[in-house]
């Protein structure tokens, strides 16, 4: 059953697709979505491939956040030690819930690398950015069916 279900490169092309959108390269990962539901892929399973490979790429994200943040924040951004600590009060008192729409485009992988940057607690992150993030798939799987039905 497993070795069925592995064989459809449909699903391994979707967790790929998904996870690189989830980085910060460009992506998008809805349209393979549409596709391979109009095509009678199990929904289920396409929402649940999709919603894993965007959640482990926003947690790379996050990593590169906690490890590179720094460097990108002083050397590249230039960011004073006073702004920092303003932002991060800021994003630990409001923001952190910002991370329920870590899947819109444009804003999305900042607010994780953010998350890293600021050390947001990892399990915290993870259920919102999971909750998010699953969201966005069941509803455009949602349209997708109904448009389609």
């Amino acid at each position: 059953m497993l070795h069925d279900w592995l064989n459809q490169p449909g699903y391994v092309s979707l967790f790929f697709m998904s996870f690189l959108a989830s980085t910060l390269l460009p992506l998008g990962s809805e349209w393979l979505l549409v596709m391979m539901l109009v095509s009678g892929y199990d929904p289920l399973s396409a929402v649940a491939v999709a919603t894993v490979g965007n959640y482990l790429g926003a947690v790379v994200t996050y990593l590169i956040g906690i490890w590179g943040g720094s460097w990108l924040i002083e050397k590249v951004m230039r960011v004073s030690p006073q702004q920092l600590e303003r932002a991060k009060n800021y994003y630990q008192r409001f923001g952190v819930y910002s991370l329920l729409f870590s899947w819109l485009p444009i804003i999305g992988d900042p607010l994780c690398l953010a998350g890293g940057v600021l050390r947001i607690n990892f399990w915290l992150f993870s259920l919102l950015v999971a909750i998010g993030k699953l969201v966005r798939y069941a509803v455009t799987a949602a349209i997708t069916l109904t448009a389609a039905g």
